[in-house]
């Protein structure tokens, strides 16, 4: 890469690391006001779905429906949308934004062990002094009383970490099973409309359903630009990947985090104990020791994107 291809990516990785970030507080305001998740889900996946859909006709490529490629948009539905999307809504209702965005970068740790225990990784060293360091940060994180801002939220962590583990899933599978020969915005987009498809009646029989004949107010903006900042941010990963390589584009995990934290203090008025501080430094140096030298990068909730090499 010459110098000036060097700053230009490093730009956009900046970019798409602040871009994700925003989209932490973002979903936390979109829950401000009592919506539900089926009820965001529907809309957030609707809203790229559309998007996407006219991405691909203009660029005339189609979304195949057979069986194989049906069963991907499935899997990646609930691992990469449907599952982890409600956890981490119902989390934001009762955690703080920043503590969500740290443990949302536990990814790379917990995709470790499930990529021994399917034969797609050795063990390392090095690799599993990353995965300790994560869970003393995670321990630091929530153990001692002047962490949290009121230790009542220890019990919400758990539910925070299920996108994180359903993330780590879905990335393995991809890197097992494959995604049947589809370019990463098929997937996404079939994904979408699968998601969007199981949300809408779950939102519509649990009274989740958030109409669009309303008054729109801050949580209502907020839903529809963190949903185009999704599918904006994703595909510009992709590109990236393929002109940058994904051992420089999977940077930008550590750029979600910070920018999630700032953001969550800039916007939300979040503020944070001196364990926290801690607790992300450590779990970042866990982060950076974890991943392998060379590796298909997964993108926050996008790890379809090892297709785009």
């Amino acid at each position: 890469m010459t110098r000036r291809e060097v700053v230009l990516f490093m730009l956009i990785l900046i970019a798409l690391g602040a871009g994700w970030g925003l989209t932490v507080p973002l979903s936390k305001i979109a829950v401000s006001t009592g919506h539900r998740h089926f009820g965001l889900i529907f809309w957030d996946t609707f809203i790229g779905a559309a998007l996407l859909g006219v991405v691909l006709a203009l660029l005339r490529r189609p979304l195949p429906l057979n069986r194989s490629a049906l069963r991907v948009y499935v899997v990646i539905a609930l691992l990469g949308t449907l599952i982890p999307n409600a956890a981490s809504y119902q989390a934001l209702h009762h955690l703080p934004a920043g503590v969500v965005a740290v443990l949302l970068s536990l990814v790379p740790m917990l995709a470790f062990p499930i990529a021994l225990g399917l034969g797609l990784e050795r063990f390392s060293l090095r690799r599993f002094a990353g995965l300790f360091g994560g869970l003393i940060g995670v321990l630091l994180l929530v153990l001692p009383q002047a962490s949290l801002p009121d230790p009542a939220m220890l019990i919400w962590v758990p539910l925070a970490l299920v996108s994180s583990v359903c993330y780590a899933c879905e990335g393995n599978y991809v890197s097992r099973w494959g995604t049947a020969g589809l370019g990463p915005m098929q997937v996404l987009l079939g994904a979408s409309l699968v998601a969007a498809g199981l949300s809408l009646p779950l939102a519509l029989v649990t009274g989740q359903f958030i109409s669009p004949l309303r008054s729109y107010g801050a949580a209502e903006w907020a839903l529809i630009v963190a949903a185009l900042i999704h599918v904006i941010t994703y595909s510009c990963y992709v590109w990236l990947v393929s002109r940058a390589g994904s051992v420089f584009a999977v940077q930008v995990s550590y750029l979600v985090t910070g920018f999630g934290v700032l953001f969550s203090l800039v916007i939300l008025g979040e503020s944070y104990s001196p364990y926290f501080w801690a607790a992300m430094g450590i779990i970042l140096a866990g982060v950076f020791l974890v991943q392998p030298r060379r590796q298909d990068a997964l993108a926050p909730g996008a790890s379809i994107v090892e297709t785009a090499r």
